[in-house]
This record gives structure tokens, C-alpha cells and sequence, in this order.
């Protein structure tokens, strides 16, 4: 079972890594201003600046300042967030959503995250170049949202592998969210809708006021619940179904997995998914692909190391929306003497680990464990979340 469930997320090889491409600052400032007005003019909204975006509660702590609403409801967690009409390869519109750059200066006049790491992707095969004409972004690659979601849980008790499954939409051979603009800037951009459908993670869509609401998941981070993210797409078929984004072959090229650090060349952050967690959703204690795939899809509430740092400006910001998994799996004994919890931190998770209670999933192939994640191997498969808002609210 782990060669089986390990073939079916190991896809396509990962291109070696490549040394980022300049941006240009100036080019850069020019395509945004032209980005933002053509939104504006569009949507009847204005542009954001710090001035006119919305003012949320100190306690929200919401990183992505351009969004419009967030909304916390447990287990039914949204956010509303400016909509960009853009063009397909046939010069068909699309309609996209804008959530990190690679470039501090763009980052903070488009209120979305800043994500250094974001430019070791330009340069390499898992980008997608782009092209700019009077505010509209033209891609090269599109996104076919036609497939149904579906996917058959597996046997008890940890219902994994899923005995059948199949992506809710798939991205061509062109199409990558790191679309590197003409300057050399990489945005993480996702497309939410074509001719062909929407996102599986769309609840709502107005066009003419360019706004469209998505579903959260949640997460932990430094022991506390509510990390809120969004999944746009996923590097391979079966991590794509788990976490409900869009299939994005063409994203397994970008480097590299394993490597955490910001000194490393790689666009990557490790994180730690829960393999075979309790099952049991009213414990307080569900946890896992185990417990999603059990109770229709619900999150795994997966074990992030950091939240954005939209103030630092330096390079040795490490914050990425491409999550590198390294899934984790509690040992036979553990489950056998009831050891099985929510992991609720990257530190936990290490302490859980170096007590020989948590390894690496078997579906994480040969090869050199990743420091950064308490030594786990990585899964190599990408999960594209950017990080919306880390609320106070009390723990359930």
C-alpha cells in the first residue's frame, strides 16, 4: 500500500533548481498601477491603499489586507476577495484572484502577502510566464474546471488510501499560480473561473462587482487553532482531491523540496499534514486525512511553522504559500496505547517525533529528512495555501 499510495503522488519529477531572474522596480510599479486601475475602473471600486481597504478588528489578525469580508464561521470559514478579469490563451476572459508577490513594494501597495521565497520559482519550468495589455493579464496555460469532484473514502480505520478519486479540475501543461509578469516579479495568482466552471472552493461570485468568496481551511500554528488559508492548486492528483484545489502538474517543477531555509534555493516551506489522526470529530482531537476522509471532507487542520510577516521586508523573510508536505503518521504503538492527539505545533510535532510516537508517512518516499520539519521526509507534493488571517477566537 505505501508503494501504491506513493506512486499517486509522485507525478512528475522536480525540474533542478535555478537561480531566480532580477525584477525590474520600476517595470514592476508600472504593471501594478496598471493592474489596479483597470480593476478599478471595472469594478466600480476603488483601487486598495490602506486608506480605502477594509478596517478589520485588531483580534482578526487578517495578513491579506485587500481582502473584502473574512468570515469565521467554525467549519465554514469564507473570505471575500477583489476578483481580476484576465485573458486565456484563446483571448477568452478569466477571472483570478491575486494573493502573494515575490516583490516587497508590490506586496504592500496591493495589500496581499509579501513572499520573498516566491522568486527562486521564475526561471524555472513550474512557472508561468505572462503578459500585460492595458491591465489585463494574458496567460499562457488555463485551467479546465469541468471534472466532478469525487472522491470514495478507504477501509477503517484509517480510510486512506481513498478507494477511488478524481481532481474537481486540472490544470493544462501550461498552467502554473506562479505567474512571473514581464518584470520579473512572480505573483501567486489562482483562477477561479472560466468558460469551463469554477473553483471547487468557490461560494459565491459577482462578476460585475469583481468580488468572489472561497472557503477556508484551517490549521495550527504555534499552538493555536484558526489558521485560516486558502487551497488554489496542487501539484499532484491526490493531495489535489484532500485539500479540494485545482490539479497543477506544471507546479511539481518548482524547487525544491525539502529545503526550508530561507538561504536555500527554493521557493518551498515544509509543513506537516496528519496522516491517520482521530477520526472522531466531536473529541476535540480530530485531526488528519483520516478524519477528513471520514467525515465528508471536513479540514485536516494541518501543523504550520509560520504565519506571513508582511513587515519584514528583508530577504530573510521566509514565509511561502507553496507548502512542501512532509506528512506525518503516528506510529502502531501510538495508536495502540491511545496516544493519538491534535498536534498543535511545529514544536509539539518535533518533541512527538523525537520521542519515536510520530514518523514519516509511508507514502513519503526514500530520501533525506528535512531538519526544518523535525527531520520528517518530504512527501513532494505542493500545496499552494496562501495564509488569509490567524483570528483570536476560543479554541474548539
Amino acid at each position: 500500500m505505501a508503494r501504491q499510495a506513493s506512486a499517486l503522488f509522485l507525478l512528475i519529477p522536480m525540474a533542478a533548481p535555478l537561480m531566480a531572474q532580477q525584477s525590474d522596480a520600476g517595470a514592476a510599479g508600472a504593471e501594478v498601477t496598471a493592474l489596479a486601475a483597470t480593476a478599478a475602473k471595472e469594478s466600480g471600486r476603488p483601487a486598495y491603499t490602506p486608506a480605502t481597504g477594509i478596517k478589520f478588528k485588531a483580534s482578526d489578525n487578517v495578513f491579506l489586507k485587500s481582502a473584502l469580508a473574512v468570515d469565521f464561521t467554525y467549519r465554514n470559514a469564507t473570505v471575500t476577495l477583489p476578483l481580476y478579469r484576465g485573458q486565456s490563451p484563446r483571448g477568452e476572459n478569466i477571472y483570478y484572484i491575486i494573493t502573494e508577490s515575490s516583490d516587497y513594494a508590490v506586496a504592500k501597495r496591493m495589500g496581499i502577502n509579501y513572499s520573498p521565497k516566491m522568486a527562486m520559482a521564475a526561471g524555472t519550468p513550474g512557472a508561468q510566464a505572462v503578459t500585460l495589455k492595458d491591465g489585463v493579464m494574458r496567460f499562457k496555460g488555463n485551467v479546465d474546471f469541468a471534472p466532478e469532484y469525487k472522491v470514495t473514502p478507504g477501509d477503517p480505520p484509517t480510510y486512506f488510501p481513498p478507494k477511488s478519486f478524481n481532481p474537481g479540475a486540472k490544470g493544462d501543461a501550461e498552467w502554473s499560480s506562479m505567474a512571473v509578469l514581464p518584470s520579473g516579479v512572480v505573483l501567486n495568482v489562482q483562477m477561479v473561473q472560466n468558460a469551463s466552471g469554477a473553483h471547487d472552493r468557490l461560494k459565491a461570485i459577482d462578476l460585475e462587482k469583481r468580488t468572489v468568496t472561497l472557503s477556508l481551511l484551517d490549521g495550527f500554528h504555534d499552538g493555536k487553532q484558526y489558521y485560516y488559508h486558502l487551497v488554489t492548486d496542487v501539484s499532484a492528483d491526490l493531495p489535489a482531491v484532500l485539500e479540494k484545489g485545482v490539479f497543477t502538474p506544471r507546479l511539481a517543477n518548482v524547487p525544491g523540496y525539502g529545503k526550508s531555509m530561507p538561504s536555500d534555493k527554493s521557493a518551498l516551506l515544509g509543513f506537516s499534514p496528519v496522516l491517520n489522526g482521530s477520526t472522531d470529530m466531536k473529541s476535540g482531537e480530530d485531526q488528519g486525512f483520516s478524519t477528513s476522509l471520514r467525515n465528508g471532507g471536513i479540514d485536516p487542520i494541518n501543523v504550520f511553522p509560520i504565519p506571513p510577516s508582511n513587515e519584514d521586508a528583508s530577504r530573510n523573510n521566509n514565509y511561502s504559500p507553496l507548502w512542501d508536505a512532509h506528512v506525518n503518521m503516528w506510529t502502531p504503538a501510538a495508536v495502540k496505547d491511545g496516544k493519538v492527539k491534535r498536534i498543535r505545533s511545529l514544536e509539539e510535532l518535533k518533541g512527538l517525533i523525537k520521542s519515536g510516537l510520530i514518523t514519516s508517512a509511508m507514502i513519503n518516499p526514500p530520501g533525506p529528512g528535512n531538519p526544518y520539519i523535525g527531520g520528517l521526509r518530504p512527501t513532494q507534493a505542493i500545496i499552494n495555501c496562501p495564509v488569509v488571517a490567524q483570528p483570536d477566537l476560543p479554541p474548539r
